[in-house]
């Protein structure tokens, strides 16, 4: 359907890395984003959540100076894009009225405000906390342009039916939607399913904008789009990709691209997750200021994958490898850790941990005379190896990157002050068989990661003929066991009588509750799946609770 000739309007759509905290950068970037979207002759331009403070800005919230920086902020924001003739800037940030906080979206033009939103419904689970800090609103706001009319929702708004509904009876043809919406597998196909729901309830297209970037945890995707007043996806942006496309849409709710890369498709599963692992990387140390990183590199899966990522979101320039091999050191794991060091192009060093195992040994042998040789001498091996690479991390300023995966650190299979030493946890919200999966995917095009790799049988090799199922049930029970209870809450009973075995489920049951002392303990990583360890797990870790089959 063509849109109407006299009563069209252009919207940009703005994908931009807010950096929290950097009001002043993000401002800039705003403004950068303002102008490329009246070049390409938009009407208005969407910027995402709370784009001026970044996303999310937590306990920032509570210092009255940060609040008063970003008004300032915005403020100078409508002065500097007044020159814009036309052009309806909508910019998310934070309102200060009193003593209270808003979610609030602005609308500017031509060095004058339009109106302001505040957003409505307020998230309060999973990694989402803005009850601590904002008060609800229940206000309309829509403004015309063009002839078509525009309603401002925010993120969470358009689950809900209440601010959709209520812009489109303040006479809205078209919901501007600004977002914080950070990935998890699965998450895009939800917020196409809630956004066209909107549609139906309400008759107005939806234009989602939603923002890109690493914070900490949380990976935005970008993949913002565009759907007609019929619910069908008129345009799609790049995943992971800063910029400014443009959309026409008329009164009637029809919507068509205008810029070339308005109109992608969406990402297989493995593409999304390597591109949120590469984007978390990159943006936690370039914004924290690492000049690059260091991974004990092991000869295994993992820190093959790992090493891989970091190249890909740093350059090979800027990641140095360790191999410390043990007694139990394969001759083939040394060798594999060396091809793939030299595939990818990184510092490779090797550092044998044998004389500081060995001297461990001699100091402690009185304390352990008699006592059998057990896992504390396995942790001994991997605490060394933490320490060499937390040395040359403290003499070098590169951080380290722990290669942990979400199977390990689900049943404790993982060594506090050892392999968890480091700065970053790469794939710690990463199932094991999903590890082996982005690696295939990975060495699609170019084998980085050595084929042996692949298919030997994974090893932690602390003690002779040491293989993981030594230890854990075969690693697609384990990660079908933790998905189901971790992730979707299943009890142990649930999942007994979907078909997998009790001794392994009341293995794996008790193993996460054991380790929540250890999970607590380990570093940030990037959040793939639906629920990660860290923002959304929350047990305690003294805890009576015994679950049984």
């Amino acid at each position: 359907m063509e849109p109407s000739s006299n009563r069209v309007a252009r919207v940009g759509i703005a994908q931009i890395n807010a950096y929290v905290g950097d009001v002043a950068g993000n401002a800039a970037r705003v403004l950068k984003a303002a102008r490329s979207a009246h070049e390409q002759g938009a009407d208005i331009l969407v910027t995402p959540e709370l784009v001026l403070t970044g996303y999310p800005p937590e306990d920032l919230l509570l210092r009255p100076h940060f609040v008063d920086s970003q008004e300032a902020a915005l403020d100078q924001l409508r002065r500097d894009a007044a020159g814009l003739a036309g052009l309806h800037l909508v910019v998310g940030h934070v309102l200060a009225e009193g003593e209270n906080l808003y979610n609030a979206a602005t609308v500017l033009c031509e060095g004058r405000v339009v109106g302001v939103y505040r957003k409505r419904e307020l998230p309060n689970y999973s990694v989402f906390d803005e009850q601590r800090y904002f008060i609800a609103a229940d206000d309309a706001l829509v403004f015309e342009v063009k002839g078509v009319r525009f309603g401002v929702n925010i993120c969470e708004d358009i689950w809900f039916e209440g601010a959709p509904r209520a812009a489109a009876q303040a006479g809205a043809q078209v919901l501007l939607v600004p977002n914080a919406s950070p990935y998890n597998t699965g998450k895009q196909d939800e917020r196409l399913r809630v956004a066209r729901r909107c549609v139906q309830d309400t008759g107005c297209a939806v234009i989602y904008a939603n923002m890109v970037g690493g914070q900490d945890e949380l990976v935005f995707d970008g993949a913002s789009f565009a759907l007609d007043a019929q619910g069908q996806s008129a345009a799609r942006l790049p995943d992971y990709t800063e910029g400014v496309n443009v959309v026409e849409v008329d009164a009637a709710g029809a919507v068509r691209p205008i810029s070339a890369h308005a109109d992608v498709k969406p990402y297989c599963l493995e593409e999304q997750v390597w591109n949120a692992l590469v984007l978390g990387v990159r943006d936690y140390l370039g914004k924290n200021g690492f000049p690059g990183a260091i991974i004990g590199l092991s000869g295994g899966i993992d820190s093959a994958v790992v090493l891989a990522v970091a190249v890909d979101a740093l350059g090979a320039e800027n990641v140095r490898t360790v191999m410390m091999p043990s007694r139990y050191t394969a001759d083939i794991s040394q060798t594999d850790a060396t091809d793939m060091a030299q595939r990818l192009g990184v510092q490779h060093d090797d550092i044998a941990i044998a004389p500081a195992f060995e001297a461990f040994e001699s100091m402690l042998a009185p304390q352990f005379a008699g006592l059998p040789i057990d896992a504390t001498e396995e942790n001994i091996q991997a605490r060394v190896r933490g320490t060499l690479l937390m040395a040359l991390s403290n003499k070098t300023g590169r951080l380290v990157l722990t290669t942990g995966n979400k199977s390990e650190l689900t049943t404790g299979y993982c060594t506090l002050y050892g392999d968890m030493a480091g700065g970053f946890a790469v794939i710690k919200d990463v199932p094991k068989t999903l590890v082996y999966r982005l690696a295939e995917w990975r060495n699609r095009e170019t084998e980085v990661i050595p084929r042996r790799i692949l298919t030997r049988p994974p090893s932690a090799e602390l003690r002779p003929d040491q293989t993981d199922q030594d230890s854990l049930p075969p690693y697609d029970i384990l990660d079908g066991i933790m998905e189901r209870y971790m992730e979707r809450n299943e009890s142990a009973a649930e999942i007994v009588a979907a078909g997998f075995p009790q001794p392994a489920v009341e293995q794996i049951v008790r193993l996460i509750r054991i380790n929540e002392y250890k999970r607590r303990q380990a570093p940030p990583g990037p959040r793939i799946t639906p629920r990660a360890f860290g923002r959304d797990w929350r047990y305690p870790v003294t805890n009576g609770f015994r679950e049984t089959v």
